[in-house]
């Protein structure tokens, strides 16, 4: 009787389900056939209860199947239990316990999209596309996304150590890190020495259109071009993706989302009375950059608004929303529903976004000259923090003073051999337009 009562529940899902999608009525023999399939997943459920070498409730029986089925449909569709939903809920508020990384599947593989900048991972050299293979001591092998990430977040000021492989190292690399809040500060504005503005975004959270718009207007009168810098961003919020292109492009389709119908494809389009400046732009990516990163740079590439130096970027444009399971919304599921497609049409996914230019990460080499430019550079500011100490001068009381200045020195681009290769493009792109 219980199982006529389960199947029953099933197929009046099922169907009300596929209802919601299919203009044209089932027939006979699609009717029989999902019954059958009904049947057989009711049949295996009441056999795992009945014979499993352990007891295990039917609860546990129908959570694990639904993991496996959205495990088996891509890499970022997930059953979601209390305990995680609750988890992303306070992730999407920008502040949780953890080290500090995105993580993604790949090949399989459990794959560092990115570090965060500024957090436990970061500071420890941990780099976008190390694949983790152990967490403590635990494989990740057949780990599914959300237990590596349950796994890795926790209190604040408790150790957790992860063993990852990377590309050219003979062995295997282990990360013992301490566990802190991550509070997310999405986007940095700085000046340059050389005129030029960057913007550092380093995740999209809820906050990035309005800070840029609270940060950039005071640099944009004496601003000679614009730096966007996405390396290493995994993603977040599509309306904020949107917003930062329609920042910089004044007309036509910014991204476009397709479904399973053709009819639900949706589009999104700049606008002119948003746009801020039309200075000339070089936007930073590299293997971390995903997502709704790739989707402002590859909307600014299609658009010619910006050239993209870097290197190729990760490959995520699929579209996932969040379904509660029940009206108490203590349970969900993350679907996979629809892909993204920049303005010419062009899909992000499994591809990525390839950049104008090509630049490795690393030091920039330096000329003979420059090099004892900033060597002199560098001596003349060790002799100024001597003379301020003989003269009683703190250098804590100077920075002061000083009001903090952070703009980015001409010396310091060496440190940086892609954002070098940026500056020099954007001034050549500044000489050809005068």
């Amino acid at each position: 009787m219980f199982y006529r009562l389960l199947l029953g529940i099933l197929f009046i899902f099922s169907v009300i389900g596929y209802a919601q999608t299919q203009t044209k009525p089932l027939t006979n023999e699609e009717t029989q056939s999902r019954l059958e399939s009904l049947s057989k997943l009711t049949k295996v459920l009441g056999t795992v209860e009945k014979y499993y070498v352990d007891d295990v409730k039917l609860q546990e029986i129908v959570n694990k199947s639904i993991k496996g089925l959205l495990q088996e449909l891509d890499a970022h569709s997930a059953y979601m239990d209390t305990k995680t939903y609750k988890e992303m809920q306070v992730q999407m508020k920008g502040e949780f316990g953890g080290l500090g990384i995105v993580v993604g599947m790949r090949d399989a593989a459990l794959t560092v999209i990115s570090p965060i900048d500024d957090t436990p991972a970061a500071r420890a050299g941990v780099k976008a596309s190390d694949i983790i293979i152990k967490i403590n001591d635990t494989s990740t092998l057949n780990m599914t996304l959300d237990e590596a990430v349950n796994l890795m977040r926790g209190d604040a000021k408790t150790k957790v150590s992860i063993t990852v492989v990377r590309k050219n190292e003979s062995k295997p690399l282990v990360f013992d890190l301490e566990r802190a809040m991550i509070d997310l500060k999405s986007v940095k504005v700085r000046p340059m020495e050389n005129g030029m503005v960057y913007i550092r975004v380093s995740t999209f959270d809820e906050k990035v259109v309005a800070s840029i718009k609270e940060q950039l207007p005071k640099h944009l009168k004496s601003a000679k071009g614009i730096i966007l810098d996405l390396r290493n961003n995994p993603g977040g919020a599509l309306k904020e993706a949107i917003g930062l292109v329609d920042l910089f492009v004044d007309n036509g389709v910014i991204v476009s989302q397709r479904g399973r119908n053709a009819q639900d494809e949706e589009k999104h389009f700049a606008k002119k009375e948003t746009t801020m400046t039309k200075l000339p732009m070089v936007v930073l990516i590299n293997g971390g950059s995903a997502s709704a990163s790739e989707i402002v740079s590859g909307a600014l590439q299609d658009h010619k608004r910006a050239v993209l130096v870097g290197e190729k970027s990760f490959g995520k444009g699929s579209v996932q929303v969040v379904l509660p399971l029940d009206e108490k919304e203590t349970e969900a599921i993350k679907l996979t529903i629809a892909r993204y497609y920049l303005p010419k049409g062009r899909s992000i996914q499994a591809v990525g976004v390839d950049p104008d230019i090509i630049s490795h990460d690393g030091k920039a080499v330096m000329a003979s000259d420059d090099e004892l430019k900033v060597k002199e550079a560098d001596l003349k500011k060790h002799l100024e923090e001597e003379l301020d100490k003989v003269n009683g001068i703190q250098a804590k009381d100077k920075v002061k003073q000083v009001g903090g200045d952070d703009t980015i020195k001409n010396s310091d681009l060496y440190e940086d051999n892609q954002l070098k290769t940026a500056v020099d493009v954007l001034q050549a792109i500044i000489l050809i337009q005068k």
